[in-house]
């Protein structure tokens, strides 16, 4: 499939030829039945990506291949240089330079906010001062810098997916993952808040692949609308002509 501006495309392609993530011939099958159909995508560095499609098109499948939470059948995927599925190899969610954002917002109900949000930073070795600092800028900039001693129970639902959102970006990732991370909130809310992670995740600057099946939520939240169906990538939209798309190789 040929994405719209060629000219464009082929100018990006020659000053940066590596992608930020690249999924070549992947499939995925659960028993007989055929999730993902020899999907292929390339996505440049710093763009980001809504798969856009009903229930049971391989949106979510394709983002938990990209997470390392499943293994692809058959195909390769590739993060800038590195490969992190192909045969029989597949890296680990946790060295794959990702951050991630569910739905269910996956926070722990005992820590407090700011232990939930400093966890990344664990991970990778980073404590005292500078992990401080780490997670009260991030706190603060999605405006929860005044509840970092809460639990989660303590917070509203959109509270809770800021504290989900601080946690992915807090260790500055190379990918951001989404998987319909605001569905569980009502409309005025989603809308709202939908706006305010649109507007940060520009100013990060930072590869991002946002599944969805709200063709609004797509729009506002994406330079690009991959549209999936019955496991394949249908076509792209551009939302902003500016910008050089994903491609279908």
């Amino acid at each position: 499939m040929q994405i719209p501006d060629p000219a464009v495309l082929a100018a990006r392609t020659c000053a940066s030829a590596l992608p930020a993530i690249a999924v070549h011939q992947v499939s995925q099958l659960f028993g007989a039945s055929r999730v993902l159909n020899h999907v292929n995508l390339q996505v440049p560095k710093g763009t980001i990506v809504a798969l856009l499609g009903p229930s049971g098109c391989g949106k979510s499948t394709l983002l938990k291949l990209l997470a390392g939470l499943l293994h692809p059948s058959s195909g390769e995927i590739h993060f800038g240089e590195t490969r992190v599925a192909a045969g029989s190899f597949s890296l680990p969610p946790e060295k794959r330079s990702l951050g991630m954002a569910f739905q269910d917002y996956a926070l722990w109900p005992h820590m407090s906010v700011y232990q939930n949000v400093a966890f990344p930073l664990q991970m990778r070795g980073i404590c005292g001062h500078i992990q401080r600092e780490k997670v009260m800028a991030t706190l603060e900039r999605v405006g929860l810098a005044d509840f970092a001693v809460r639990r989660p129970a303590e917070l509203s639902g959109g509270q809770q997916q800021r504290v989900a959102l601080a946690r992915a970006i807090v260790a500055e990732p190379q990918i951001l993952l989404f998987d319909e991370p605001l569905s569980n909130l009502d409309r005025d809310l989603r809308e709202s808040l939908c706006d305010e992670m649109a507007a940060l995740l520009r100013q990060l600057g930072t590869t991002a692949v946002y599944v969805t099946h709200d063709p609004h939520e797509a729009q506002t939240m994406a330079h690009c609308i991959a549209r999936m169906e019955q496991g394949r990538i249908a076509r792209i939209d551009q939302i902003e002509p500016s910008r050089v798309a994903p491609f279908v190789v």
